[in-house]
């Protein structure tokens, strides 16, 4: 028996993905969660063989939790589940310690047979995916020109910038700057609309 744990924060998702999940009768669903940073604590309670994560939740996204969980419980397998299949995410998911990348769509036996292939030690991405990802190469963003971007959605100011992550109004500037230069773009919401479209956020 294959014990998963789900998490995702759109409750019909999750739900159905459960449903279609236990109708395999290898496999057992003993948790669901319904944000990122609920998952190791549901992980250290039902331990999984498992674990098939969102990747964008509330709380901490599915890269974050898939990195917590690879430290708190190795053992566990991680599938990163996503309606986008972003290239730069699959890259953050395997440094995270995925084992698999499945995008939402994909065929209900598909999802099971990965499932499968994971709890065995085998990786599962889907070849083109693998073939952009490989051909986009890494994310030219350092980890803070990523948070300063991140934390520039929804239209947040410099200073709101700078309060959220505890830096100066002219660090954050920098930041902005560098990550406008390294996306090619004019301004910050480019910046940002580009990072996000090739998964670099």
């Amino acid at each position: 028996m294959i014990r998963l744990l789900l998490a995702d924060d759109q409750n019909l998702v999750r739900t159905a993905l459960a449903a279609l999940l236990d109708l395999e009768e290898d496999f057992e669903v003993v948790a669901q969660v319904a944000r990122g940073d609920e998952v190791v604590a549901a992980a250290l309670r039902s331990e999984p063989d498992v674990a098939l994560l969102d990747i964008e939740m509330p709380g901490m996204d599915g890269l974050a939790a898939a990195a917590a969980i690879t430290h708190e419980l190795p053992a566990c397998r991680l599938i990163m589940l996503t309606a986008f299949g972003r290239a730069g995410y699959l890259r953050r998911a395997m440094e995270a310690g995925a084992s698999g990348f499945l995008v939402k769509d994909a065929p209900g036996e598909q999802l099971a047979d990965t499932v499968r292939r994971v709890a065995r030690g085998e990786r599962v991405v889907d070849p083109a995916l693998a073939a952009a990802t490989l051909a986009g190469g890494a994310s030219p963003l350092t980890g803070r020109e990523r948070d300063v971007l991140v934390a520039a959605r929804d239209g947040a100011t410099v200073a709101d910038i700078a309060g959220k992550l505890f830096l100066s109004e002219g660090t954050v500037r920098n930041y902005l700057s560098a990550a406008i230069a390294k996306t090619c773009a004019r301004n910050r919401v480019e910046a940002l609309r580009t990072a996000d479209e090739r998964g670099w956020l």
